[in-house]
């Protein structure tokens, strides 16, 4: 074996640290890979990349690596929230289409875009739906440790309970207090004992198309429980090397490992990996052959799903799009019986001072909160509330200055290819 000096980041810990394997010679690596509802995008391509290349210089380095890139093909709702349609259902309901064409589909053109892009497969590929039974036995574990309920034939992770005597937030610096005093309960969510606990398993709507039958109901895992399931059964209940796109550090990763703890007493893994993903507006193929990038126009539709921001060159096309990020509580006024709240958002000097990103008149939410916004400008956005309900949805500790978590549709500049930063 060639001797190993290499050096990773680690999300967790926060620094770089000297790579050492549990086990001499082996080490098991597992990232997170794509939802097979739609063609895989930028996003999908740099943590692909970026592994790919961990995995042929450790097993350049002489290790045997099982490297393991989950399919995930049920359980993963719209907005990555605990209710709302499932991402694949929605598809093939759209398209009438049975569910696992859809994932056959889009599986298969993912897999066309990995050739092109000359990415070794895994050594497994496991598919969410192959292991519910599994994930069953793995939430019965966590009821029995007591780190979760049954409410109306759907189980909840106790967040607040595992927080008590793990600590929750550790990977993405997530308070637990701030969270559980901005999160307001949401309709269909009142099965919760606390806004922050997530589901582990769903009980199936009538209407809902992909269901199995368990202890608890007819119905389908939480999105959260498949890697931790699938990462233990391939790799065991610790391994050496867990990955995926920034945007999965919270809250998917993040309750990857209260799961693993309340499951197995320990962290799943050692070192948490977390390239940057956020070049997530230009479908793969449509990068590599540059076909369709001149036929772009204003009002364009593009994927953008869960971007923090837009970042490379841009090419003066106007094209739509989602944004997670964080903000400030810039102004607060009150106006003929509304408070109004202005929220400057993060963007770099650069895209503020010339105006790349405007915020789109409709949804916004706010700490979890959704509102409509009233205006905007290139950086910022005001919202406006009656103020008898700031109690019930904690806005009354929101002051000016005051950091926030915002998600909002954009209009924003086009980007022609992944470039350097």
């Amino acid at each position: 074996m060639i001797p190993n000096n290499l050096t990773i980041y680690n999300s967790m810990s926060r620094c770089k640290e000297l790579f050492e394997p549990l086990h001499p010679g082996r080490v098991g690596m597992y990232v997170c890979g794509p939802t097979v509802y739609g063609d895989g995008h930028l996003g999908h391509a740099r943590p692909a990349i970026t592994f790919d290349i961990l995995f042929r210089y450790l097993t350049h380095l002489g290790y045997k690596v099982r490297y393991v890139r989950n399919i995930t093909d049920v359980g993963h709702l719209e907005h990555d929230a605990d209710d709302g349609e499932d991402k694949v259902a929605k598809k093939a309901r759209l398209e009438q289409l049975e569910p696992m064409e859809v994932v056959q589909f889009y599986l298969n053109r993912y897999h066309q875009a990995m050739d092109a892009l000359n990415v070794l497969p895994p050594s497994i590929e496991p598919h969410a739906s192959g292991h519910i039974i599994e994930q069953i036995e793995y939430i019965k574990t966590i009821l029995d440790a007591g780190y979760a309920y049954v409410s109306e034939g759907s189980v909840y992770f106790d967040v607040p309970k595992f927080n008590r005597d793990h600590g929750y937030g550790k990977l993405s610096g997530r308070n637990i207090d701030e969270l559980l005093a901005t999160t307001r309960e949401l309709d269909g969510q009142s099965q919760k004992r606390n806004p922050a606990d997530f589901a582990l398993w769903k009980k199936a709507a009538p209407e809902h198309i992909m269901h199995w039958p368990s202890p608890w109901s007819e119905g389908f895992p939480g999105w959260h429980l498949e890697c931790s399931t699938m990462g233990e059964k391939y790799l065991g209940a610790q391994f050496d090397i867990h990955g995926g796109g920034m945007d999965l550090k919270f809250p998917h990763h993040e309750c990857e490992i209260a799961q693993s703890v309340a499951h197995n007493g320990v962290c799943l893994t050692v070192v948490d990996i977390h390239p940057d993903s956020t070049y997530e507006v230009v479908a793969i193929q449509e990068t590599l052959d540059r076909s369709n990038l001149g036929d772009l126009k204003e009002g364009d539709l593009v994927n953008l799903e869960r971007s923090m921001v837009m970042n490379g060159r841009l090419d003066g096309h106007i094209v739509q799009g989602h944004v997670d990020t964080t903000g400030l509580c810039d102004q607060i006024e009150d106006v003929d019986g509304s408070r109004y709240f202005r929220f400057r958002y993060d963007i770099s000097p650069e895209m503020r001072a010339k105006g790349y990103m405007t915020v789109e008149k409709g949804s916004v939410t706010v700490n979890g909160v959704s509102l409509t916004v009233c205006d905007s400008t290139p950086d910022s956005f005001r919202v406006a509330i009656i103020p008898y309900t700031l109690e019930h949805t904690n806005f009354c500790r929101i002051a000016p200055g005051t950091r926030v978590n915002l998600e909002f549709d954009i209009l924003g500049k086009y980007i022609a290819a992944l470039l350097p930063r």
